[in-house]
């Protein structure tokens, strides 16, 4: 049961028809409110995934919330020297609003609460909003292993919005423009200093790519899907760089998440092993490791260690195109039963985002820097190194080389 819970981190894969891990969590900060609501949104959306292709479609507004305070409730890279009780106290006065739309239905994009929705998705700065309910929302804190903490959730009935959204540029032209490929859209909005969070914004209410393929895509699957394009379209531009000149070793530790990062003098390739110590937030009493790993060529299935094996892999390859250099990466993430509540994968893409900042250690040989990430890693060296297949690999390459 512990590995099962470790690889569905809530997506239901255990047939229930909700998460007991979740659920208890949810019970543990409600917070009151009536019929309707004003407040500055983030700006944020959100589309769900349960009963698709029915979903349920909405912003998410803080209650009371002045637009000048309101860009922290939605913005991650804030958010790394808070602790867990600080986000969720956060999030947790984020309300969700919702209407069930048909995802495969010709006349979805032209629903007029979609249409409201779409124009917060596009703002670049924090939107004051008015949402009217069917009745008060439910009290409750909605947890999910991609997803950050959301609020209370109630039925849209109406909502509007008391100001011109600002919008960047770049993007009035992409949404606009319903002859480019999303995956094209994606790369051109990045390449212009739009944010991976803006850009799954878009994306997910049915902004982006070509007129007949746009669709609504839940926030979990298209906060993913960006990670996944924009990285690729780093991955392509490192290939095209010099190997880095020695082994590179990042190090950090955020919200009870230890990360080693290992940069090796090699042509690109990427690997995540993940060790999930006993009584962190998906674990009974056992530890759990997994890893998932990809070549030269790239990666054609889905990830084993799901949406944060792309988050890892896109806070990496942006300092590789930054500092002009491909490499092997190697990383070692060790969750830790201080990680009492998931908050989402953008602690894996901002935490090592943080780390590629930092000055690395350097080391002549792997072994070396191994032994330097065991000193920090809980889990004893022995029951996760077989897993390293990268490092196994570039040691025998390295012998080979010396003939």
């Amino acid at each position: 049961m512990e590995t099962q819970c470790v690889i569905c981190k809530g997506r239901g894969l255990c047939g229930r028809p909700f998460c007991p891990i979740l659920a208890k969590l949810g019970a543990m900060k409600r917070i009151s409110i009536g019929d309707s609501i004003f407040g500055a949104s983030p700006p944020s959306v959100f589309v769900g995934r349960v009963g698709y292709p029915d979903v349920r479609v909405g912003p998410l507004v803080p209650p009371k919330i002045a637009a000048k305070d309101a860009r922290i409730y939605d913005d991650p890279a804030q958010w790394l020297d808070r602790g867990i009780e600080d986000v969720i106290g956060l999030r947790s006065n984020l309300v969700r609003s919702n209407t069930r739309l048909n995802v495969r239905s010709p006349r979805v994009l032209s629903n007029r609460l979609l249409i409201k929705t779409q124009e917060l998705a596009m703002a670049s700065a924090p939107v004051d909003t008015e949402v009217r309910f069917l009745k008060p929302p439910k009290m409750e804190v909605r947890f999910d292993g991609i997803l950050s903490p959301m609020g209370p959730s109630g039925a849209l009935k109406d909502m509007s919005i008391a100001e011109n959204p600002s919008v960047p540029r770049k993007v009035d032209h992409l949404v606009s423009d319903t002859d480019v490929l999303a995956t094209d859209a994606a790369a051109e909005l990045y390449e212009g200093d739009i944010s991976v969070y803006h850009i799954n914004r878009l994306l997910s209410v049915g902004l982006l790519g070509r007129k007949n393929d746009r669709r609504l895509v839940p926030t979990r699957w298209a906060i993913t899907a960006t990670d996944d394009m924009v990285g690729k379209e780093l991955i392509a531009r490192v290939k095209n760089h010099s190997v880095l000149d020695g082994l590179r070793l990042f190090s950090t530790q955020k919200f009870g998440n230890r990360f080693e990062i290992l940069l090796l003098p090699r042509p690109f390739s990427f690997e995540l092993i993940e060790i999930w110590m006993p009584r962190s937030v998906w674990t009974g009493k056992g530890t759990w490791i997994g890893a998932d790993r990809e070549g030269y060529d790239g990666k054609r299935t889905y990830s084993l260690l799901a949406g944060g094996y792309y988050a890892a892999r896109l806070g990496v390859v942006e300092y590789l195109e930054r500092v002009k250099r491909q490499a092997s990466i190697f990383i070692v993430r060790e969750i830790l039963p201080d990680y009492w509540a998931p908050l989402g994968v953008w602690v894996i893409r901002e935490a090592i985002r943080d780390a590629m900042m930092q000055e690395p250690k350097r080391f002549e040989i792997a072994d070396a820097a191994l032994n330097d990430i065991a000193i920090r890693i809980r889990t004893p060296l022995r029951r996760w190194k077989k897993e390293a297949k990268l490092i196994h690999d570039f040691k025998f390459q390295k012998t080979l080389d010396s003939f």
